[in-house]
C-alpha cells in the first residue's frame, strides 16, 4: 500500500514556529565554510574592538585641549587617525568575507531546492504550484541572502559593541550607566512584543507573494489560451487581487515594523538626552573631565545604535525565519515514489517484456475513483501493443505506472520479471524512450532537443533521427537550420513540428521499450505516413506500447488492449475485435470510419 502522507503529516501545511529557531535549518549550508565564517568573523570582532577603542582615543583628545604638551595632542590625533583607518580596513575585509559566504550558501540553497524539486514525482506538484516552488528558490533565498550577507553579520557586531560599551560605560560613570541601564527594559519590550507580530505578518506577506507568482507562472505559460478564450480580464483581475493582497500583507508588516522603530528610536535618544543632561550636572560639578563625558556619550551613542540596530535585525531574522521554514519545510518533503535503498540491476541484454501483475492505483487528488482497477496485462519483448478505449480509461496512466511517476496502491509493474520499485528510477527509466501527448520542447536550438534523448550523441545521429522522424526538410529550412532557437516551450514551432522533435528524441535515444502517447495527433497525413514508415522500422526488435486514435498506428499493432474503467475488457487484432463486436467495435465506428470504409 503507498504510504500515508495525510494533510497532518505534511510539513508545507503543518503549524509554524513563533520565533528565530528555523534558522537552524541553514547550519548544514554552513558548516562546510568554516574557514571562511572564521575569517569573517575575526574581521568582526576587530571592528567591533576597534569601534569601543575609539571613544577612549577620542576623550584623550578632547582632554588634551586643556591639559599637556601639543606634541601629546598631535599624538592623541594620529592614534585616533590610525584606529579609523584600521577601522575601515576591517570593515572592508567583514563586508567581502560575509557577503561572499552568503551568496554562496544561497547559491547552494537553491542548488539543493531545484536538485530536489526536478526529482520528485508528480504527485508532489499537485500539492504545490510550480510557481511557489520558483518564488521559494528566489524570493526566499534572497531574504536569506540578506540575513546572512548582512544581518547575521551587524547582530553579532551590534551586540559585541552593547556588552563591551555597557562594560566600558561602567568604568567610565558607574552612575551615568545605571541610569542608561534603567530605559533598556523599555526598549525591548515593543522589540519582543511587535518582533512576533512583525514575523507572522513577513510570513502571510511570503505566502501571498508565492500565491500570486504561481498565479503569474501558470498564465504566463498559458498566454496563447488564454488570449484565445478572451480571458485577459479575468486573469488581470485575478492576479491584480492576489498582488495587492500581497501588498496589503507587505503594508501591514511595514506599519508594525514602523511603529517598533518609531517607540525605539524615541525611547533611546529620550535616554541618552536624560543622561546627557546628568553628566553635564557632573562636569559643571567637576565630578568628571569634559573627555570623560564625552567618551561615555559615545559608549552610550554606540549603545543606543546597536539596540536600535538590533531591533532592525531582528525583524529582518524573523522574515529570515519564515523564509528558511519555508525552503527546509520544502528540502524536507519525501516523495511518495522512492527509490530503494539496495537497488536491483536489469538483467543484460535488456528485453523490455512488461507485466502488470494486479494493478489498482488512485490518483492522490482523487483517491476514491480507482484509475487502474486490478489491471493484468502481460506484453511480450519486442511486441507492439495498442491501448485504446474511452477517455479515462486508464491508456496514460499505464504510461505513468511503467515509468514509475507514481507507485500502484495494490499489485506491481515488472520489466523482464525485476519488479521496477525494486530498482532506482534512473535503472529502469534509462530503457525507456518516452513521446508525450503534449511534446516538450526547451528554449533551446532544435539540435539540442533532439539530443536530449541522448545528449553524446554525434551531429550525425541527431541528424539521421530528424530524418527518421521526418523532421529535417522543416529544420534545415530554420534560418540557422539544426542550430535555430524555437524559443521557450517551442513557441516558434507548430504543435506538427515540436512533435516530430519530439519523435526524433525518442528515435535517437533507442532504447528497448518505447512509449507512444498519441504521438503522431498534431502530424498531417503525409507527415504522419513519413513517421509511420519510421516507426515501422523503430518498433522492430523492440517492446512498444501505443496510446492512438488512429487507425494506422492501431492496425498494425501485434496486439490492440481494449480498456474500459481501468481494466482490460477485450484484446487481439484489429480484425477480431471488429468481428467480436463490443466496445472496441463502437470506437472503431466512431473514430476510424474512414479507416473502415477503406
Amino acid at each position: 500500500m503507498a504510504k500515508d502522507t495525510s494533510i497532518e503529516k505534511d510539513p508545507l501545511t503543518r503549524k509554524k514556529s513563533k520565533s528565530v529557531g528555523p534558522l537552524r535549518g541553514l547550519a548544514p549550508y554552513l558548516l562546510p565554510y568554516k574557514i571562511m565564517i572564521a575569517l569573517a568573523l575575526t574581521a568582526l570582532l576587530v571592528t567591533a574592538g576597534l569601534s569601543l577603542i575609539l571613544p577612549i582615543a577620542v576623550r584623550r583628545v578632547v582632554d588634551g585641549f586643556s591639559a599637556g604638551t601639543t606634541e601629546q595632542m598631535d599624538q592623541y590625533f594620529s592614534a585616533a587617525i590610525a584606529v579609523a583607518a584600521l577601522l575601515a580596513i576591517g570593515t572592508g575585509l567583514r563586508y567581502y568575507f560575509v557577503t561572499r559566504l552568503g551568496e554562496r550558501v544561497v547559491a547552494d540553497i537553491r542548488i539543493a531546492v531545484y536538485n530536489k524539486t526536478i526529482g520528485m514525482s508528480p504527485a508532489f506538484f499537485d500539492r504545490l504550484l510550480t510557481g511557489e516552488v520558483l518564488s521559494r528558490i528566489t524570493t526566499d533565498t534572497t531574504l536569506i541572502l540578506s540575513v546572512i550577507g548582512s544581518s547575521v553579520s551587524v547582530a553579532l557586531r551590534n551586540i559585541l559593541i552593547l556588552l563591551g560599551g555597557l562594560v566600558l560605560m561602567f568604568f567610565t560613570s558607574a552612575k551615568l550607566t545605571g541610569a542608561v541601564l534603567l530605559i533598556v527594559p523599555l526598549v525591548l519590550a515593543p522589540i519582543l512584543v511587535l518582533g512576533r507580530r512583525v514575523r507572522s505578518l513577513s510570513r502571510e506577506s511570503q505566502d501571498k507573494i508565492a500565491e500570486s507568482s504561481g498565479s503569474a507562472s501558470e498564465t504566463l505559460l498559458a498566454s496563447q489560451t488564454i488570449q484565445a478564450f478572451t480571458h485577459e480580464a479575468i486573469s488581470r483581475a485575478r492576479f491584480g487581487t492576489l498582488t495587492e493582497q500581497a501588498f496589503i500583507a507587505a503594508r501591514q508588516r511595514i506599519g508594525a515594523r514602523a511603529w517598533m522603530t518609531v517607540i525605539v528610536i524615541f525611547l533611546i535618544f529620550s535616554g541618552i538626552v536624560g543622561v546627557l543632561w546628568l553628566g553635564a550636572r557632573d562636569v559643571r560639578n567637576e565630578v568628571v573631565s569634559p573627555g570623560a563625558l564625552v567618551q561615555f556619550l559615545i559608549y552610550a551613542i554606540l549603545v543606543a545604535g546597536a539596540v536600535a540596530a538590533l531591533s532592525e535585525v531582528w525583524s529582518e531574522l524573523q522574515r529570515a525565519a519564515g523564509a528558511t521554514e519555508r525552503l527546509v519545510d520544502l528540502l524536507m518533503l519525501e516523495d511518495p515514489v522512492k527509490d530503494p535503498p539496495v537497488s536491483r540491476a536489469l538483467p543484460l541484454p535488456v528485453k523490455g517484456r512488461i507485466t502488470f501483475d494486479g494493478v489498482t492505483f488512485s490518483y492522490p487528488s482523487r483517491p476514491n475513483v480507482a484509475t487502474l482497477d486490478g489491471f493484468d496485462l502481460e506484453i511480450r519483448a519486442g511486441e507492439t501493443v495498442a491501448l485504446v478505449g474511452p477517455s479515462g480509461a486508464g491508456k496514460t496512466t499505464v504510461f505513468q505506472m511503467l515509468l514509475r511517476f507514481f507507485d500502484p496502491n495494490v499489485g506491481s509493474v515488472m520489466i523482464d520479471g525485476t519488479n521496477i520499485s525494486m530498482m532506482r528510477r534512473e535503472e529502469f527509466r534509462k530503457h525507456i524512450a518516452y513521446v508525450p501527448q503534449d511534446p516538450v520542447v526547451f528554449a533551446t536550438s532544435a539540435m539540442e532537443n533532439i539530443r536530449f534523448g541522448r545528449p553524446d550523441a554525434s551531429v550525425s545521429e541527431v541528424v539521421a533521427a530528424a530524418k527518421a522522424a521526418a523532421a529535417d526538410n522543416f529544420l534545415t529550412g530554420l534560418p540557422d537550420g539544426y542550430d535555430s532557437y524555437v524559443g521557450e516551450r517551442g513557441v516558434m514551432l507548430s504543435g506538427g513540428q515540436k512533435q516530430r522533435i519530439a519523435i526524433a528524441r525518442a528515435i535517437l535515444r533507442n532504447s528497448p521499450i518505447l512509449l507512444l502517447d498519441e504521438a503522431t495527433s498534431a502530424l498531417d497525413s503525409e507527415s504522419e505516413q513519413l513517421v509511420q514508415g519510421a516507426f515501422d522500422t523503430l518498433t522492430q526488435d523492440r517492446t512498444t506500447l501505443v496510446v492512438a486514435h488512429r487507425l494506422a498506428t492501431v492496425k498494425q499493432a501485434d496486439r490492440i488492449i481494449v480498456l474500459d474503467r481501468g481494466k482490460v475488457v477485450s484484446q487481439g487484432t484489429h480484425e477480431a475485435l471488429v468481428a467480436e463486436g463490443g466496445l472496441y467495435a463502437r470506437l472503431a465506428k466512431l473514430q476510424f470510419a474512414e479507416g473502415l470504409r477503406d
